[in-house]
């Protein structure tokens, strides 16, 4: 399997879960029609979420530059 498309996977979903948490906490002042409050959020574990996704996305970042330095480095080695 090639690396770099493992590592855009992984952007896809640091992407999905930072559109995901971000719509929650965005809906959490949402009210119904008779004012009550739709949902509850819980904004520690939003924030961990956030912080998850964040990780995410820079470990993915990381794996596409070191696979672009291999395949850099396999470049130079044919030549």
């Amino acid at each position: 399997m090639d690396v770099s498309s493992i590592a855009l996977q992984g952007l896809a979903q640091a992407d999905a879960q930072l559109e995901t948490t971000a719509a929650t906490i965005a809906a959490a002042g949402a009210n119904s029609p008779d004012a009550a409050t739709l949902d509850v959020v819980s904004l520690s574990s939003e924030m961990v979420a956030l912080m998850s996704a964040r990780n995410l996305l820079n470990a993915s970042l990381a794996t596409l530059k070191t696979a672009d330095e291999i395949q850099k480095s396999l470049a130079n080695l044919k030549a």
